[in-house]
């Protein structure tokens, strides 16, 4: 069963947030899906990926790409595991699927990012909190300190 974490962005931008979370997994070999329903967000992520430090970069691509199935982190609009990632990263609303069922998901971690100011994602997340303490799913609750590091509140 994927465990199910939630980034309760207060201080931080998710185009600030999530590349340093990216790092981390690509750090351990692991590989990412990053869904938003936002077309937006997503070209928005493309740019950051590329520039986000001085002297580096995050391996990513889009899912409209041929060579998506190749992509370390893979950002799209859809669920759909092609790049056969570990985490999944659900952004602005995006649903993360059935985690409960009987037919395990494919990740081993789902991350649902959501900003402080966008009161639409934080209700989104509230309920996928409740539904998944009510199906027995695993939950953590994070958020930033004020120097800025994650510290697990829940």
């Amino acid at each position: 069963m994927a465990e199910l974490w939630f980034y309760h962005l207060e201080r931080a931008s998710i185009e600030d947030a999530l590349p340093e979370l990216l790092a981390r997994l690509l750090d351990r070999g692991g590989r990412a899906l990053v869904v938003s329903p936002e077309p937006e967000r997503l070209t928005s992520l493309d740019a950051r990926l590329w520039t986000f430090r001085d002297d580096s970069f995050l391996p990513h691509g889009l899912d409209t790409e041929p060579d998506a199935p190749r992509q370390p982190v893979l950002l799209s609009h859809e669920t759909r595991n092609v790049n056969g990632a570990s985490m999944l990263f659900c952004l602005d609303g995006a649903d993360p699927g059935e985690l409960g069922g009987e037919e395990p998901p494919p990740w081993e971690r789902v991350v649902v990012m959501f900003e402080d100011a966008d009161q639409r994602s934080v209700q989104q997340a509230r309920s996928l909190w409740a539904n998944a303490k009510k199906a027995s799913v695993p939950v953590s609750y994070w958020r930033q300190s004020a120097e800025g590091k994650w510290e697990k509140k829940a």
